[in-house]
């Protein structure tokens, strides 16, 4: 029986994982959560959670929040030393390592889900040869695609998140020359509309212009978040913004739930269009896992198709959120059965 180790490593928390192979997210052997902070290393977090298991994985693979580049990356917010995957390899004595980017882990992850793992905003027309496409919106804006190899698929990361915002509409155009000026820049990415930050500045356009009315319940989280720039944030806005629209009980924050979520499917449909995703596009991230219902009721799929003379392309792409928040740890149990 091979064994493996998957690892979905943050700044905050580490989650690692033991499973059998091939990768079966039913099977899971045994699981831990570890906070990162309390550790000078990765490796001390793997010999505690193998320790008294009698568990000896002959294969790894580690989903790193940031960038992972021949298979070594630097922690961006922990004083680790940078990990790369020979070192690793010796001193876990674990015979093959493997470093991927945390959305990379959210591609390969796609691969293992179940029908109770996603749900489905259009069926679409499955073509299994098809390139796959990932998308999902959190802190930042990833965007990834697979291509199918016959026996595996490999992932192909991108930076699509930094691509140029593109307004559809008077109303973000407006929004384009709001975040130009806030931000003192010359040209704004789509990250800036379509994330968990791109919520709160949707808001603060709204607010400040003023097109809708602001609430207590709401503003004072996002005047406290304000006050905090520069310091640890104690508030989160943009869940209590989202939270509020979904109760509606607050005007502003549905209008910006309804911006938010039309410039997403937007975005969404560009990356469609480029990459004819037949294979099905896979909506990641947990503001879509937490608003899937408003996602299919406030004009996503709408602005996903609406491409003027090649809309009909898009109709025939199956679309899918993803439920499944472990789908990171899937996907590196699965890029670890393929070492």
């Amino acid at each position: 029986m091979t064994l493996l180790l998957a690892g979905d490593i943050g700044g905050t928390k580490t989650i690692l994982r033991l499973v059998k192979a091939p990768a079966d997210a039913d099977e899971v052997l045994h699981e831990r959560t570890y906070p990162s902070q309390n550790y000078p290393d990765l490796v001390p977090i793997v010999r505690e959670f193998l320790a008294g298991t009698e568990a000896k994985p002959e294969k790894a693979c580690f989903a790193i929040a940031g960038p992972v580049v021949n298979n070594s990356a630097q922690m961006t917010n922990l004083p680790w030393k940078e990990l790369d995957n020979k070192s690793l390899e010796t001193e876990m004595e674990i015979g093959q390592v493997s470093l991927i980017n945390d959305f990379a882990a959210i591609g390969y992850g796609v691969l293992g889900l179940k029908s109770s793992d996603i749900y489905t905003l259009q069926a679409g027309k499955l073509d299994p040869e098809a390139p796959i496409a990932v998308i999902g919106a959190g802190t930042g804006l990833g965007e990834a695609f697979l291509v199918n190899q016959g026996s595996n698929h490999r992932i192909f990361a991108s930076e699509g998140g930094h691509a140029d915002f593109a307004p559809r509409n008077e109303l973000e155009f407006q929004l384009l020359k709001y975040l130009r000026e806030k931000y003192n820049v010359g040209r704004i990415s789509v990250e800036r509309v379509v994330s968990g930050q791109g919520i709160v500045a949707i808001y603060q356009f709204l607010r400040d212009r003023p097109i809708c009315q602001e609430s207590s319940e709401v503003g004072d989280v996002v005047r406290t978040w304000e006050q905090e720039i520069g310091r640890e944030k104690t508030v989160d806005p943009a869940a209590t913004i989202a939270m509020a629209a979904t109760a509606k009980r607050d005007i502003l924050s549905e209008r910006t739930m309804q911006m938010f979520i039309e410039a997403y499917g937007a975005e969404a449909g560009n990356l469609a269009l480029k990459l004819l995703p037949y294979g099905g596009l896979y909506i990641a991230g947990g503001i879509a896992a937490k608003n899937h219902q408003m996602l299919e009721s406030e004009g996503f799929m709408q602005a996903f198709t609406d491409k003027g003379r090649v809309s009909n392309l898009l109709e025939k792409v199956p679309v899918h959120i993803v439920l499944n928040q472990q789908v990171g740890l899937i996907g590196a149990a699965i890029r670890a059965a393929q070492l």
